[in-house]
């Protein structure tokens, strides 16, 4: 018997659901903003903090422990009085960047059109 497009393994489905994850980590927009600020150089917790506007400290520290889980981005302690951390793209996280930047370009791009898209359906659909 051959697989048809309406068969669904167990594998298809895990595989399905680890991508799904990826791209909510990804699609995340204090992913994107950490992954942006992280692009041309190591930063550390508190030029991160003060770099990416809106951020709580807790959503900020729980953004960088997902990220560096996920093997994105590196934390490294240095030995003093108080702790100096620093964080920085590892080679995986930075081959994000382009795909980041395209999408950041494409939101630029769209952004007059999409606005009054949703103008035009909030008029017509009043809440």
């Amino acid at each position: 018997m051959s697989v048809t497009h309406t068969e669904v393994t167990d594998d298809d489905a895990e595989a399905c659901r680890q991508i799904l994850q990826i791209l909510a980590l990804i699609g995340d927009k204090w992913s994107i903003l950490v992954i942006g600020h992280l692009s041309d150089r190591t930063l550390r917790f508190g030029e991160l903090h003060r770099a990416v506007t809106g951020i709580s400290q807790r959503m900020l520290t729980r953004t960088l422990r997902q990220l560096e889980r996920d093997g994105l981005v590196t934390r490294t302690v240095h030995p003093s009085v108080p702790p100096h951390v620093d964080y920085a793209l590892t080679e995986l996280g930075a081959t994000l960047l382009d795909s980041v930047v395209r999408l950041g370009e494409w939101a630029a791009a769209h952004r007059h059109e999409i606005d009054g898209n949703r103008r035009r359906y909030d008029a017509a659909h009043p809440a």
